[in-house]
């Protein structure tokens, strides 16, 4: 077991209508630097399909598209103990402070990609989240298509699509 800091930033800006939570990022997503960074990991191919938009491929692209759909997202772990990519093995979370997005931006809802980050989230807050499927690779019983209709919660909290 490894004690991991949350290093990546979180990404938001005044016109963030929703939060997207994960639990802590992934040995991948440490290494590049950016949310869910694992090849096989359905986030942001869910998301595309989702927003109708272009799968985006650099750190740039994917940032791009949350800020401009009013997407906001971060992790709900400061600092954990963690075996590699686990949720199930996380001891010792240490929550992120939220208060700098919902300071910042009138968010409408905050979702889970997961059960962990929506228990973790509800316990450290108090508050009320809605939790969509993992995207993980480790959770590839749920198709792509359900995974992707669950994904559909989050349209009516979001402004209309800006022009691309």
């Amino acid at each position: 077991m490894e004690t991991i800091v949350h290093t990546i930033a979180p990404v938001f800006d005044a016109h963030s209508r929703i939060l997207i939570l994960g639990t802590m990022p992934s040995p991948k997503s440490r290494e590049q630097g950016f949310f869910y960074g694992h090849p096989h990991n359905r986030f942001w191919r869910v998301l595309a399909a989702v927003l109708e938009e272009p799968l985006p491929q650099s750190v740039e692209e994917k940032r791009a598209m949350l800020l401009r759909r009013g997407i906001a997202l971060w992790d709900v772990l400061q600092r954990c103990d963690i075996d590699g990519a686990s949720d199930a093995s996380i001891r010792h979370g240490v929550p992120n402070d939220f208060s700098c997005i919902f300071r910042a931006a009138d968010i409408r809802a905050v979702f889970t990609t997961g059960q962990t980050a929506a228990r973790l989230y509800r316990r450290f807050t108090g508050a009320d989240c809605i939790c969509l499927p993992s995207p993980s690779p480790a959770n590839c019983r749920v198709p792509f298509d359900e995974l992707t209709a669950a994904y559909r919660a989050i349209l009516p909290y979001l402004p209309p699509a800006k022009a691309l």
